[in-house]
């Protein structure tokens, strides 16, 4: 319980950027410091995972395995549906007081973005197509925060190539790359992957192959990092 409450209060204290890992196959005592993350960039609450990863990484000398998927396929296979779609006011309300919640809690930067929702096909590729060329790094920094802190619609071609190349990331390269047969079947695959191992959401995360949903759920995560380094 001692312990619990030490990682509790610990957890809530940093708000860096992660350091990123590309994906390697891992050995069974190495999965215990993976952290697979799941997520879709069109969704608030994977951009506030996002923001505290760099925290859990320091806290827990875990790695983060980024898992890039479409979520309004999840949302198609499961029959679940965005926050922004409950058909309760009350309810569709207090989600968004509960995020500003978080929002203010951590101090981030964000916007609710005008543009919101959109479709994410095209960035989720280019995200695999990032992955595959090698600057996922740069790829992944630009687009959270463009859409999220800058308002920008990224569903605009222009705009997002406007983005990337000042990220740092060859626009027109990218967009060629993430036609790629291979790209979109491993976008696809991921998707599936994500659906046929329990979610039904962005962010999901999987340590030791058990799923924690949320940014508010990162608590356990943290936890159950804390429980496979003690051999629990």
């Amino acid at each position: 319980m001692a312990r619990a409450r030490e990682i509790g209060f610990s957890f809530w204290l940093s708000a860096r950027r992660p350091t990123f890992r590309v994906r390697e196959h891992l050995g069974r005592e190495a999965l215990s410091t993976v952290v697979e993350f799941f997520y879709d960039y069109g969704s608030p609450y994977s951009y506030i995972a996002d923001t505290q990863l760099a925290g859990l990484i320091e806290r827990t000398g875990c790695r983060i395995d980024y898992r890039p998927m479409l979520l309004g396929g999840v949302f198609k296979a499961t029959g679940n549906r965005s926050p922004a779609q409950e058909p309760v006011d009350a309810k569709r309300n207090y989600f968004g007081t509960e995020m500003r919640r978080w929002v203010d809690y951590y101090g981030l930067a964000f916007r609710s973005n005008p543009h919101f929702p959109i479709n994410t096909l095209g960035l989720m590729r280019y995200a695999h197509a990032a992955v595959a060329g090698g600057v996922f790094e740069l790829f992944h920094a630009t687009v959270f925060s463009a859409f999220w802190e800058r308002e920008k619609n990224l569903a605009d071609p222009v705009v997002l190539a406007d983005e990337l190349e000042a990220g740092g990331v060859d626009a027109g390269k990218l967009a060629e790359a993430s036609t790629a047969p291979e790209v979109k079947a491993a976008l696809r695959e991921t998707t599936e992957e994500a659906v046929s191992r329990g979610v039904f959401g962005a962010p999901s995360f999987f340590v030791n192959g058990e799923l924690f949903f949320g940014s508010d759920r990162l608590i356990f995560v943290e936890l159950a990092l804390a429980g496979a380094s003690e051999g629990k």
